[in-house]
């Protein structure tokens, strides 16, 4: 594991609590570290501090709040409180002694897992982007904190981005975002309009691959009556409609090479006129342009003018797809569930471990806007059951995945037989480690990733018996 991924800390008397939590944050790509008691954690404090502190409230000896007073001193550990008692009064005083969120047991697996990350997010990472922010742009309000509550994910690659934003985001440069398509370049450039002293002006959204070259400066610029045949009224452009705001323009380097020196002009003397009109007008706008091209490539190829790509290109930040930051899939998988569940109103489906690790061991082409649709689709059909992927193996990636095939035969292949074989005694351990549980949670079913109904065929056609139980 990344030893960059954030580092939880568990801190609870129950030994099942424990290992379920272990497993549940290693499952999400982070570094976990459990205690079975407050003393113990004060003993055996880990030398790197804790990107989060997950902690039982009622504890024999030190309990949850008094470990709270305790660290008093290190403000910069989000804890989590999680107690099987419902104790109101104390939850209370727990959250205005400084507790990020308080959560009774038995937890949610996707309430736990949103609420680690946005606690990941206003700890370590919030603490960088504020110390940089402020040195970087003087502008920036002492005291305020960056904004990321709509980015979903704890992976170096997305933090490192995150960084970028909070470095950015106060002042007035062009911001150039660079990424495959589905990789969510839309929602950095809300952060960095949320962010920035802009985010009470508009945020204008511009589809450069979409206006037909007849309209490139009546859309961008506007127009004035009688400008064009079909001119019957003025109509203001988009410069306009985002003035005093942020102009996204997405898919930048779709713009056709003839119309780019029209954009190039804007940007250079902040002024425009509309069309069929004499009257300039200010472009008080910030620019932040996105594509998923290769720029530097487009104009070596004399499709992309050089100026204008140096003009955009004055802070870059590169997306990362997301087969390059897997330690967030499961903490997204969790997320999309609750957006599924709130837009289609279907019963909240359940994501096991082993579709967890069908996720993980997928490239993901089409990025986090794949992931959101193989999730909604999977959803309809779960029907508020265990969640089940059908993902296409071509695309499997597979330095990730965590199981290695079978050696072949000396003859470098596997007959039939052994195939059925090893798939007879593979199911046998499986069957037998769930005490032959078919259905259900922890059901041999779901550990092995298939519905039940092809599970209870597959069992009849290879010939298993669950064994009868010895009277005594």
């Amino acid at each position: 594991m990344n030893t960059h991924n954030p580092f939880i800390c568990v801190v609870d008397d129950d030994s099942l609590i424990r290992e379920s939590l272990w497993n549940l944050f290693r499952s999400a790509g982070l570094r976990v570290q459990t205690f079975s008691s407050a003393q113990e954690f004060l003993t055996k404090r880990p030398a790197e501090s804790p990107s989060c502190l997950v902690l039982d409230l009622r504890m024999p000896g030190i309990t949850g709040l008094e470990l709270q007073r305790e660290l008093g001193g290190d403000s910069r550990i989000p804890i989590i409180f999680m107690t099987g008692h419902g104790d109101i009064p104390t939850s209370v005083r727990a959250m205005k002694a400084g507790a990020f969120e308080f959560l009774t047991k038995p937890c949610n697996d996707v309430d736990l897992l949103r609420t680690v990350n946005q606690a990941i997010q206003r700890g370590p990472l919030i603490a960088e982007g504020e110390t940089v922010e402020r040195g970087a742009c003087s502008e920036h309000q002492p005291g305020e904190e960056a904004d990321f509550s709509e980015i979903v994910g704890v992976s170096p690659a997305l933090r490192n981005v995150l960084r970028q934003v909070a470095m950015v985001a106060a002042s007035n440069a062009t911001v150039l975002i660079l990424g495959e398509t589905g990789t969510g370049k839309e929602l950095i450039t809300r952060a960095i309009h949320q962010n920035s002293l802009r985010r009470d002006q508009p945020l204008v959204r511009v589809n450069c691959g979409s206006i037909p070259k007849e309209l490139f400066e009546s859309e961008f610029f506007g127009h004035v009556r009688g400008a064009f045949t079909s001119a019957l009224r003025d109509r203001i452009g988009r410069f306009e409609a985002a003035s005093g705001g942020t102009l996204f323009l997405d898919e930048i380097g779709e713009i056709p090479l003839e119309l780019q020196s029209k954009l190039l002009r804007v940007l250079q003397e902040k002024a425009y006129e509309r069309v069929g009109d004499t009257t300039s007008r200010t472009a008080n706008v910030r620019i932040v342009a996105a594509t998923n091209r290769d720029l530097k490539k487009e104009v070596q190829a004399g499709r992309f003018r050089e100026d204008l790509y140096y003009r955009l290109n004055v802070f870059p930040i590169k997306v990362a797809p997301l087969r390059d930051r897997k330690d967030d899939i499961p903490l997204l998988a969790s997320h999309f569930i609750e957006t599924v569940v709130e837009e289609l109103k279907c019963p909240r489906p359940r994501l096991t471990r082993a579709g967890t690790e069908t996720l993980l061991n997928y490239d993901w082409p089409g990025n986090i806007r794949e992931l959101y649709n193989v999730i909604q689709r999977a959803a309809i059909f779960a029907q508020g059951g265990a969640l089940q992927f059908d993902l296409p193996m071509g695309n499997t990636s597979t330095e990730l995945t965590s199981h290695k095939p079978a050696p072949a035969d000396d003859a470098g292949y596997v007959t039939e037989a052994e195939i059925r074989r090893r798939e007879r005694d593979n199911l046998s351990v499986v069957l037998q480690k769930t005490g032959w549980k078919i259905k259900g949670t922890a059901g041999a079913a779901e550990l092995l990733g298939v519905a039940p109904t092809t599970l209870a065929s597959r069992i009849e056609k290879l010939g298993l018996r669950r064994p009868s139980v010895a009277s005594s």
